[in-house]
């Protein structure tokens, strides 16, 4: 029994030699001098039990490779106690210069304490010792993030590619997992990306040594200006395995496990100007090598029959930003606004395929109507020259129908005819004096059951009415989403009264999304972020792709601002945004 009692008190003891101990919640870095290249690692220690709702600093100027990793340690030494736990980020910064990290935050006995702000100083990047036996070392020897162009010094509109790969050395590091943290732009391009299946691993030859590769991204770029234009690097997070040359119970291989971070670097262009040299006076910057063709379905045509003139653009280069040539008609001969088809495969070689805009025309008279010769010039690649290919003149034959006047074409319009009181009439020379009887008593008519049963009918109908009403204008969401409604087909109609005026029509686009997320989602416009859009419509399980179109119409209203724009990219962005709000609105 005496015992226990010691026992007992010496605990009393320590217990209260921990709670007289003073309240310590500080922060502590490795380094707080270091190259932009470098890490550093940041603790935060408090020395007292019943910690809770540890919050950490924003790291925004950093890039948080670790962490938290918490750790708890509890001592005792000559019957004095101590307590340590210990929450741990593994950092790299972002930028140079001076660089304060705020305070991190905690509960203890229903207070908030915080620690002392930290400031670190980094310079510019430091030659790192290169150890051999250094696993990251071993893994960026052996580990490469690669951008393979095509061709680096195009000319302007002429298609280039690039393929992202990742080189491993498999005898000598393992590759677990990989993930993006900085994608690439493409600033001065326009750009799209082809699919790739990245399960596909092949063996291919690096430096001189054999590696396996994997195709991580390709994309189509075609430069829009001329000049010395930047691909910013792709970043990657890399999960790695070196071999430790020591082997398991087992007998098998064991290996450290770590993550390091590759880049492909800068890839600079520079890109030719066309020549402006022998520049065709139509020529609005097609680029490759073509084919071109006028072409009617039917030169005779009979009384109230229509015809067909297809003009069509084939061959390979920058299909997707070709303005199509317009065709002249004659007077007489009525031209409907051309339906657009496209048939355009992309690949690493650049765009091939077919275009065509296919005329409505239809003659007012008889006689024979001549379309004259239509031109199309572009810069041939292979040539290195411009060329104009003209088309034959076409003749339509219209045998039937009303006949022109003159030999010309005159609109005639039809008039109601106006009577004129100042006229001046023939005079009577006979009159009749006998009264006329034009019509029936009003009394007991027809006309007059009918006027004394509308005021009867109108009273169900007026109550049906209020009622309706009255239940439309309590519906105050609906109200919102009807009001939206209209603003987004407003504004998407604004917009295409725009097209040819570039920033007129992105700012109305773009208003038009808006409006049509907020009538839909019953999101504010001022809420709505690029992140919020693609979490809000991922709740709503709308398919990822259809999410990736229209962020896509975003970023186009964004880029425009910055990158020449063309009718045709005009015309094929309103066109995508209309498409992907039917896709959208089929999902919801």
């Amino acid at each position: 029994m005496f015992k226990k009692v010691n026992i007992l008190v010496v605990f009393l003891t320590l217990s209260q030699s921990i709670l007289a101990q003073e309240t310590s919640f500080k922060a502590t870095v490795s380094k707080d001098r270091l190259g932009v290249n470098e890490r550093l690692r940041i603790t935060f220690t408090i020395n007292k039990q019943g910690g809770d709702n540890f919050t950490p600093p924003d790291f925004k100027d950093f890039k948080v490779l670790a962490g938290p990793m918490q750790s708890t340690s509890f001592s005792s030494f000559n019957g004095k106690k101590s307590f340590e736990m210990a929450y741990s980020y593994t950092l790299e910064p972002k930028r140079k210069g001076t660089i304060v990290i705020p305070s991190a935050s905690i509960e203890l006995d229903d207070t908030i304490i915080k620690t002392n702000t930290v400031k670190i100083t980094v310079t510019d990047a430091v030659e790192i010792p290169k150890d051999p036996n250094d696993p990251k070392y071993i893994a960026s020897q052996n580990i490469h993030l690669v951008a393979e162009v095509s061709n680096s010094n195009p000319y302007v509109g002429e298609s280039i590619s690039v393929v992202y790969k990742i080189y491993v050395d498999v005898n000598k590091v393992n590759v677990r997992n990989y993930r993006e943290t900085e994608s690439p732009s493409f600033n001065g391009f326009w750009s799209q990306n082809i699919e790739v299946n990245q399960s596909d691993s092949k063996e291919g030859t690096f430096q001189g040594r054999t590696h396996r590769y994997a195709i991580l991204r390709k994309v189509v770029l075609i430069p829009q200006k001329s000049g010395k234009l930047t691909i910013s690097p792709l970043e990657m997070e890399i999960g790695a395995g070196v071999p430790t040359g020591r082997r398991d119970l087992f007998g098998n291989m064991m290996t450290r496990n770590f993550n390091f971070t590759a880049t492909t670097g800068e890839r600079i262009i520079n890109v030719k100007p066309l020549p402006t040299e022998n520049q065709p006076i139509d020529f609005t910057g097609a680029v490759g090598d073509f084919n071109f063709r006028v072409s009617t379905n039917k030169n005779e045509l009979k009384a109230n029959d229509v015809a067909q003139i297809k003009v069509e653009i084939s061959g390979k280069g920058n299909l997707k930003m070709l303005v199509m040539p317009k065709i002249e008609t004659p007077s007489g001969l009525e031209k409907y606004e051309p339906e657009h088809k496209e048939s355009i495969r992309a690949s690493l070689s650049g765009f091939s395929g077919t275009i065509s805009d296919e005329y409505t025309v239809v003659p007012q008279f008889r006689g024979k109507y001549k379309i004259p010769p239509t031109t199309f010039s572009y810069f041939s690649l292979k040539d290195k020259a411009y060329k104009t290919i003209t088309s034959d003149a076409i003749i339509i034959n219209a045998p039937e129908g009303k006949e022109a006047t003159d030999g010309n074409v005159v609109t005639t319009t039809k008039r109601n005819v106006i009577s004129n009181a100042q006229d001046i009439h023939f005079i009577s020379t006979s009159a009749d004096l006998t009264p006329r009887i034009t019509s029936k008593d009003f009394f007991k008519s027809n006309l007059f059951y009918l006027l004394m049963i509308i005021p009867l009918l109108s009273i169900p109908l007026g109550i049906f009415i209020g009622y309706r009403k009255q239940k439309r204008d309590s519906d105050i969401v609906g109200n919102k989403r009807r009001k939206a409604d209209r603003l987004a087909k407003k504004y998407l109609s604004e917009a295409k009264k725009q097209l040819g005026n570039k920033e007129n029509f992105y700012e109305a686009l773009e208003k038009a999304l808006h409006n049509y997320l907020k009538a839909k989602l019953q999101v504010e416009t001022t809420d709505i972020s690029k992140d919020k859009i693609r979490e809000i419509l991922l709740d709503r399980n709308v398919d990822e792709s259809t999410i990736n179109e229209f962020i896509k119409v975003f970023d186009s209203c964004d880029y425009a601002r910055y990158t020449p724009t063309t009718n045709v990219m005009m015309q094929q962005e309103y066109e995508t945004a209309r498409k992907v709000i039917v896709k959208i609105d089929k999902q919801l």
